[in-house]
Parts: structure tokens; sequence; C-alpha cells
């Protein structure tokens, strides 16, 4: 009876300690399947091409040169490793590179997300959040460097946690995860401000003889971890780069991923905040005021920027593991069973678990990847009207916010794009006041200011349609995805609208 008692314990660790590698790879599979889905947004074009540029010229880029109307000034790209990445494996295997390194990310992040849950809670709790918060996030789940940086947040934030769990200082070996975050993407300040909080959480109940010490320990952390986002090839000026988008006022109102959260019709987030208030009023939850602070500052940030709903996703569940898995602690058994699985036998079929599932998914990879062509989506790329005004060698091009990616992928300089940090609010508000037609004179100052002499704008938009009635314009092109107006001296030979 022992030696089966001991058998079942034993198998219960072996598969415990699979459970986040299998949830990570449910994750990539599911992914991969809707790859085409990762690919729905121009900034992926960009980001290629400057990771492309970087390992041509082996040097970071220091002024924009992808514009004509803010070439040569001053712009660092805080994403640049995730750049690299993507350009490589774009370079390799085209769409299907990137769909799979950013498969694997959501894979990494939520195998992650599993493990730190199930230091907590039981397992079918701890997927279940990992499956919640995969949903929430998949409206910013896209082939862009923040996916890339995602399982590095996860691991730091619980990083600070379990260290303010146990009341001690966040062990110095884990800085280079900052480093690493840093070069991935500019959201690394979003963990270099965690670290006050979490200093709070973690002195709150010692007596003030301790709090004093610790909570020195902790800033001596906070000053390495800030030298820690410094170990980039730009230094301190991935700090100052990183925190410029913070500076755009009114129009992060404008761009879609930094508006509010809209409630005006029922969605996953609205159901979030509902559930975590039902959650605390059913569990009775207690939490010490940092912990609160914690889950305040997360659902502000997903109440005022849409992009940062991933955040409020993953992270809260982490600040809420501990007091959730105290108000129903795990039977002796599960706490048996994780602690069974430090021996050599459960290691080494941990192992050979985790070598069968990363072959079972590079088989799955290849298999799909032989019958199926990754493609991005085709409002953001106007390939036919892009062809045209490259054979009318057009110069100075006035275009749709959303064209800009593919465009600098064309090696054609843009008016504008997703750098929004590199053109300033005052700039990109006049631009969309302009496209918006608001005010006519905002639209003609601009073509007449920048000496445009060709327009491609989205085929529905305001711009498009008033173009059609501005003296001296001339429509040239149109088709579903968008519309090119030329200066009526310029038309010549003009090939007719299609229909």
């Amino acid at each position: 009876m022992s030696l089966s008692f001991t058998n079942s314990i034993t198998v219960q660790s072996r598969a415990r300690a699979l459970v986040p590698l299998c949830a990570g790879a449910g994750a990539y599979l599911f992914f991969l399947y809707v790859g085409d889905t990762l690919l729905q947004d121009s900034d992926s074009f960009w980001q290629i091409k400057i990771g492309q540029w970087i390992l041509d010229h082996h040097a970071l880029p220091y002024t924009d040169f992808y514009s004509f109307t803010r070439s040569g000034q001053p712009w660092i790209s805080t994403s640049w490793l995730s750049q690299i990445l993507y350009a490589i494996t774009y370079a390799q295997w085209d769409w299907a590179g990137p769909v799979v390194v950013t498969a694997l990310a959501i894979a990494a992040s939520v195998a992650i997300f599993v493990y730190l849950l199930d230091a907590h809670l039981e397992i079918p709790r701890s997927v279940l959040f990992a499956m919640l918060a995969v949903l929430l996030s998949l409206h910013h789940i896209l082939a862009r460097p923040h996916i890339l940086a995602l399982p590095v947040m996860i691991a730091w934030v619980g990083v600070l946690m379990n260290a303010a769990d146990r009341k001690v200082t966040p062990s110095w070996v884990w800085l280079p995860l900052m480093s690493l975050w840093a070069n991935l993407h500019g959201g690394f300040v979003l963990g270099l401000a965690l670290i006050g909080p979490m200093a709070l959480e973690a002195i709150w109940t010692l007596d003030q003889p301790k709090q004093i010490r610790l909570l020195f320990r902790w800033f001596l952390f906070g000053l390495a971890a800030m030298l820690a986002a410094c170990v980039t090839p730009y230094g301190w000026r991935t700090l100052l780069g990183a925190t410029n988008i913070l500076n755009l006022g009114e129009l992060l109102s404008v761009i879609s991923e930094w508006m509010p959260a809209n409630f005006a019709s029922f969605s996953a987030f609205e159901g979030a905040i509902l559930g975590l208030i039902a959650l605390g009023l059913f569990r009775g939850l207690t939490l010490s005021p940092p912990r609160i602070l914690l889950i305040l500052l997360f659902t502000w940030m997903g109440l005022t920027h849409v992009r940062s709903i991933e955040a409020f996703a993953f992270l809260v569940p982490l600040v809420l593991a501990k007091p959730l898995g105290e108000k129903s602690p795990l039977p002796q058994l599960a706490q048996d069973t994780e602690q069974g699985t430090g021996s050599p036998a459960a290691r080494y079929v941990t192992v050979m678990g985790a070598l069968m599932i990363a072959a079972a998914a590079w088989t799955s990879t290849s298999i799909y990847m032989s019958h199926h062509r990754f493609t991005f989506t085709m409002d953001q790329t106007p390939v036919a009207a892009v062809d045209l005004l490259q054979q009318r060698k057009a110069q100075r091009i006035f275009n749709a916010y959303q064209f800009g990616g593919y465009l600098i992928s064309r090696d054609i300089p843009v008016f504008v794009d997703g750098r929004a940090e590199l053109y300033g609010e005052k700039f990109v508000m006049d631009f969309f006041k302009a496209i918006e037609v608001k005010k006519l004179d905002n639209l003609t100052r601009l073509l007449e200011e920048h000496k445009i002499d060709a327009t491609l704008l989205v085929a529905d938009s305001p711009a498009a349609q008033v173009l059609d009635h501005i003296k001296g314009w001339k429509r040239l092109y149109a088709d579903n995805i968008a519309v090119i107006h030329v200066r009526d001296d310029a038309a010549g030979a003009a090939t007719p609208a299609k229909p």
C-alpha cells in the first residue's frame, strides 16, 4: 500500500512538472494554426526592414532614413534585437518565420505563466488563468516585438513577486532578464516601475528595523536593474527612447492601440474586470495595500490603453496567486507531489517529456508549413497601387498611416508611419485631422507644405473623397484597398480608375 501510494505521488509529480510545457505546446500549435491572424499590423513590415538594415550594415540606426518628412532626425530603435530575429526568420522562411517566432514567444509566455501560478494554485486553475489571459490579449497578439518580450515580462514580474512573497530581495542573478527585455522592446520601463510597489509588498508586515534594511536592499536592486536596462548598444539612450512614446499627449487617444478601452459593447476585458470583482467578493480576499495598488495599476493601464490589456491579463493573476492559494491551499498530496519533482527520476522524465513535446511541435510545424503559405492581411498591403506609384516614379507620397510600413518595405520614403515618437504629437495630429478633413485647410496645407506629388490613401477615407473635388488634383487609380491622387499637371497619361 505504501509503495503504491509512493508510486502514485511520483507519477503525479512527473505529470505536474510537464503541465507548463504541455500548456505552452498547446498555445504554440494554436497560434501556428491561426498564424495569419498574427500578420495584421503594417508595423511588422518596418520592424523587419530595420532588422535587415542592422544585419546588412552591422550597425544600429541613430537617425531616420525611411521618411522624407523626418529624414536625418534623431531616432533609435529600442526593439533592435526583436527586429533582427524577425528579419532573420523572414529571410529564411518568408512570413512563416515571424509567425513561428511569435508563436514560440506566446508558448514560452504561457509555459512560464502556468509554472509561476502552479506554485500556489492547482493545475486546472493555473491553466484556466492562462487560457483567459491569452483570450484577453488576442487583439494585440501580433508579429511584433512586444510579443517577443512578453515571456521576459512575465518571468521578471514572477521573480519580483516571488521575492516579495518570501520577504526577501530578488536575486541579482535575474538582472540579465532586464537587459534582455531592454534589447527586445521598450516596454521594459514597466519592469523598472514595478520594483517600487513590489518592495512595499515585501516589507509590509515586517518590523521597522527589518523594513529599513530590506527596503535598502530593494533600492540597490532597483539601481542595479536600471543599470542592467542600459546594457544595450544605445546605453542610457535606451531609457530616453523608451519613454518618448509616453510624451505624445493627445495623439495616444487617436492611435488605435493606444486608445482607452471602449465599453460601448460587451468585451472580454469588461468581463474580466467584472469577474475580478466577483472573485474578490466570493472568496472574501483581503489583500495588502501594495497588492491592491498593483491590481489598480494594471487595471488602470488596461482601461487607459488597449495595448496594455495583456499586462492586466498576465500580471494580475500573478499578484493574486498567493492570496488565492491561501484561501484554498493545495491538498497534502499535491504538496508532496511538488516536492517529488526534485528527484533525479522525475527530472529525467521531465527532460525526456520536454524533448518529446519539442519534437512533436517541430514535426507539426514542418508538416503544416509544407502545405500552408502564411500571407499578410490584404488591407495593409496596397500592392497594385504601390506598383503604379513606382512606375510613375512618385517621390513625395502623402500616405495613409497604415500603409507606412508597407511603403518602407518597398524602399519608398514615407510621409508618416507607425513610429509616432519620431514624428511627434503635433505632426501626427495634424496628419490625422487632414485625413479626417475636419478642416479642409489642414489637408491642402500639408499637401503644399511638403510638396506632395501623389497621395496613397485608404479607399473610403474622407480625404480621398474630398481630393476628388479639389482643384489641381485628379484620381489616378482606385481599388478596394487604396486610392491614388496625383496633381493635374502631373497626371499625363492617367490610368483610368477602376470602378
